[in-house]
């Protein structure tokens, strides 16, 4: 079996796919731009062959790289980035050379906001209502209907990059200076409420075999806008109707063998409306959080499904997992040492984030694993206090 990882070595978490793939004997290929002595040396050793391109942006250097490795080791039978921002290109690929997954035709409903929302409503999966604009004069239309506050994305977007929240007529005139150009953006009626997510893994029929949710201290807008740390967590609890509504979401889009990541608002008053779909793994160190939670591998359980379709483990969560993140900027009252003596048989990985994505998860970043929710409070306080000012 052959699978190309595209871009194995970033985030550098990931590296666990293509390890793990490896280890359960399936022909694992890699295609990035990292020159190959760079790669860690449990990668190099993972990988049966590294294929080097320039520049990832560039489509016939990955053709190319496909074609390679699809000539010298025969029919390829996955492809794969595990990364929101190479979708289209994976599935461009995958069309090419008629690989298993998502292809072309398939790709507006799971990238474009606009598209999402409609099959949501299809479902009657309730929803932040929005649509997708151009111009200026689409967009102050849209705000006489919506009213303030929206917030404004692009339509195809990735995180909260090029996102804005519009309080009044300044901020979307402000907005307008700062868009890109020939970018189609897509405005979306504000709902106050705890984004939470619904996140899992389907098998080959569609059939959801894992299942978790993800809990934010605040949308990562929030989090961009204003300076301080943050912290989410995987939670224990899934209450019944945000079970139900997710697993009607993941049937809605008929995902199969991927990963799903689902975001939800919840409401002071008690009710849920879907956000939007990311169809692949959470990004950061949300996997970690999941398998310490869980206390399984899904990078091994991904390698089982795609190499017999089986899931060896289950979505039993014994603990919360919370992901605390501490800023080079801030002077803490309590260093490593004292976080180690007071919580160390509850902290159980520390993650340096690199600059491209610092500016949301801090510059360093801890996992610690509690039993109950009033532990995890407790830890949050006291590695995000701060000494007191003179």
């Amino acid at each position: 079996m052959n699978f190309i990882v595209i871009s194995p070595h970033f985030p550098a978490n990931f590296e666990q796919f293509s390890v793990s793939l490896s280890n359960n004997g399936i022909t694992t290929l890699g295609i990035g731009d990292k020159a190959y002595d760079e790669l860690t040396p449990s990668l190099r050793n993972a990988l049966s062959e590294y294929y080097r391109v320039d520049d990832m942006e560039d489509y016939d250097q990955m053709y190319r790289a496909v074609a390679y490795f699809a000539f010298k080791y025969g029919k390829i039978d996955r492809l794969e980035s595990h990364n929101e921002y190479w979708l289209f290109q994976d599935a461009k690929l995958r069309t090419d050379f008629n690989i298993p997954g998502y292809k072309n035709d398939e790709m507006d409903t799971i990238k474009y906001k606009s598209k999402m929302k409609q099959v949501f409503l299809s479902h009657d999966i309730p929803v932040a209502l929005g649509k997708a604009f151009q111009t200026a004069e689409e967009g102050w239309h849209l705000l006489e209907q919506f009213g303030y506050p929206v917030i404004v994305k692009p339509d195809s977007g990735v995180g909260a990059s090029d996102t804005y929240k519009i309080s009044d007529p300044k901020d979307f005139t402000d907005f307008l200076t700062k868009r890109t150009p020939n970018v189609t953006y897509f405005m979306e009626e504000f709902i106050e409420g705890d984004i939470i997510t619904f996140d899992g893994l389907t098998d080959q029929a569609g059939n959801v075999v894992f299942y978790s949710s993800l809990v934010y201290q605040e949308p990562a807008l929030e989090t961009v806008h204003r300076t301080g740390d943050m912290y989410f967590y995987e939670t224990r609890d899934i209450p019944e109707d945000f079970y139900e509504l997710g697993m009607k979401s993941v049937a809605a889009f008929g995902i199969r063998e991927r990963f799903f990541h689902f975001e939800f608002f919840r409401t002071a008053d008690d009710k849920l409306y879907a956000l939007e779909i990311n169809c692949c793994s959470p990004g950061g160190p949300s996997i970690d959080l999941m398998n310490h939670a869980h206390q399984l591998s899904l990078f091994e359980e991904y390698a089982h499904l795609v190499k017999e379709n089986k899931f060896y483990g289950d979505s039993t969560c014994p603990y919360y997992s919370v992901y605390i993140s501490r800023s080079n900027k801030q002077d803490y009252r309590y260093d490593l040492a004292e976080i180690k003596q007071k919580y160390g048989a509850e902290l159980k990985e520390i993650q340096h984030v690199p600059g491209v994505f610092a500016e949301i998860m801090g510059d360093v970043g801890y996992i610690f694993n509690t039993e109950t929710k009033e532990q995890m409070h407790a830890i949050i306080e006291f590695v995000g206090a701060l000494k007191t000012q003179a």
